[in-house]
């Protein structure tokens, strides 16, 4: 992160703004709107501030900026058009201690103020970190349609009843759990509709209702795709935001990693070749412990849950242990790979079938049903296949497939590390060699992948 963010209170804490024009009148207005007590200090005023003062909410001294006037000051935002003046601001403050800001001046501030989604008590801050703030309004005003003005009355309403849900449900999970069902269920529809009344009672019953409930755990195994976090469910985006412990594995970016809650547990389960970081019935036992002990539990997947990641293998765990559980499917690293290599899968002209293979081996090697794969109007994709891809290419050829079939890997598919290298059965292995490809990385085998060239949209 290249700024902290956070929420300061700025009640009755004093606040200096040097500058009199439009953007200090616009920086003021902000300011006391969360209750600071504020001096503005410049040799005149605009027409708003010169009313501002007249009214008596705002403390002016028609003079320039000198060190003396930071006495105090919890804040100070400096809104002139002159960047010796700003960089003056700045050192004094920074000698201070005092946060400051410089209005488009970024090398003088020491905060930077968002654009505002307002629906107090909730509020939702955005920044392109001072970089581009017309991006950061034009997402605001997306906000500001999507987020009805009820959603204030709702975060106050919950407020408001806060402790007597600590008093009542006595477990931090407990009342995770409550509010989480709360706010997912018919009350804020009553709060939206300003029936406001009605929703109290409600939510007051279902807090005694849930007094002696016990907490209910589950299980969600949830596909999180090859690597690239816009390529996630919306069902997936939600569970991230709900789980109290994940369990992750190998493949899952940190890009994806980052999206899960910051309260949430994190448990590495991941396995690589030959580098088991937690066995599978350890994972397996993992998943029943935690959502026995009332936790909602996400495993997190690369991939698909049910293509070639043991998703059923857990899921018959946890139903012998009776524990709920969801499925969340997940863009398979197959598809991944070849939308983004611009390799299709199947294709009229060249191929009208496809077949998933895993090339993890089992004592040193790979077992697949080899004769099944030679067909030429068939597309071969392998999984785990990259230490393997030498004797992989090696065995298709001795079987028949023609040793010119082209061959492609594809290494960190839909990432911004894309690699993708082209080749045939013959030499694909010395490619791979030469380039240095590494895990994760798919092998794509079959005549659809001379369109790579013509159709590869994102640069190898």
């Amino acid at each position: 992160m290249n700024y902290f963010p956070l929420f300061l209170n700025l009640r009755d804490q004093y606040c200096l703004v040097i500058g009199g024009g439009d953007v200090a009148a616009r920086k003021i207005r902000l300011l006391a709107a969360a209750g600071g007590r504020i001096t503005v200090v410049a040799p005149e005023l605009c027409d708003e501030l010169a009313l501002a003062v007249q009214a008596g909410s705002l403390i002016y001294e028609a003079t320039g900026f000198h060190e003396s006037q930071l006495q105090n000051m919890r804040l100070v935002i400096a809104a002139t058009d002159s960047e010796e003046i700003n960089r003056q601001v700045f050192e004094a403050c920074e000698a201070r201690g005092i946060l400051v800001n410089a209005v488009d001046d970024p090398a003088s501030c020491r905060f930077i103020t968002p654009a505002i989604v307002d629906r107090s008590p909730l509020m939702i801050a955005i920044s392109t970190s001072g970089g581009v703030p017309v991006l950061a309004r034009q997402l605001r005003s997306q906000l500001e349609a999507l987020i009805p003005h009820g959603y204030g009355d709702l975060a106050q309403m919950a407020s408001d009843f806060r402790e007597e849900v600590k008093q009542t449900l006595t477990s931090v999970d407990a009342r995770k759990q409550f509010w989480e069902k709360t706010l997912a269920g018919p009350i804020p529809d009553m709060v939206f509709a300003g029936q406001h009344d009605a929703a109290r009672r409600a939510l007051s019953a279902a807090i005694k209702a849930d007094a002696d409930a016990p907490l209910q755990g589950a299980v969600y195994l949830v596909g999180c795709g090859p690597g690239n976090p816009d390529l996630l469910t919306f069902r997936a985006l939600r569970l991230m935001q709900q789980a109290d412990v994940v369990l992750y594995d190998n493949l899952v970016s940190a890009p994806i990693l980052d999206m899960v809650r910051r309260d949430a547990e994190r448990v590495y389960v991941g396995k690589k070749s030959n580098n088991h970081a937690v066995p599978q019935e350890e994972i397996n036992q993992l998943l029943v412990r935690y959502a026995q002990a009332g936790k909602k539990v996400l495993r997190l997947k690369g991939g698909d849950p049910f293509i070639f990641g043991r998703g059923g293998e857990e899921i018959e765990e946890l139903a012998d242990a009776g524990i709920a559980f969801e499925v969340v499917p997940g863009i398979t690293s197959a598809a991944g790979a070849s939308c983004y290599a611009g390799i299709p899968l199947t294709h009229r002209d060249y191929a009208q079938s496809v077949t998933f293979v895993t090339g993890h081996r089992r004592d040193g090697e790979v077992e697949l049903d080899w004769p099944r794969l030679v067909s030429p109007t068939e597309t071969v994709v392998v999984y785990m296949g990259v230490a393997q891809v030498e004797k992989i290419c090696a065995q298709l050829i001795k079987h028949g497939r023609n040793p010119a079939t082209p061959a492609g890997m594809v290494e960190k598919a839909t990432l911004s590390k894309q690699r993708v290298v082209v080749g045939t059965l013959s030499d694909l292995a010395q490619k791979v060699a030469d380039l240095g490809i590494k895990p994760p990385a798919l092998i794509i085998i079959g005549e659809v992948v001379s369109l790579h060239d013509k159709l590869k949209w994102l640069a190898d």
